[in-house]
């Protein structure tokens, strides 16, 4: 199982309801080996939070409450 699948595992299992009706937008950094989350309004400064707790370790992160991290592109009509 990929990092990603394991931290998604973690998030839906544990933090997400709390996270959506609480810090909807922000970011959670998961370490999904001992399954402790980061979470900041900032992508970086949950992924550094995580990788500071964590250096030897893979994290992911993931958009409280969206599909992906990132949106990238614009509306087109």
């Amino acid at each position: 199982m990929s990092i990603a699948e394991q931290a998604k595992r973690v998030y839906e299992s544990q933090p997400k309801a709390e996270l959506e009706a609480n810090h909807f937008g922000q970011f959670v950094a998961i370490e999904p080996v001992s399954e402790p989350y980061f979470l900041d309004d900032e992508f970086i400064n949950a992924a550094m939070a995580a990788k500071s707790a964590y250096p030897d370790r893979k994290s992911f992160v993931i958009r409280v409450g969206h599909e992906a991290v990132f949106h990238i592109g614009g509306f087109a009509s």
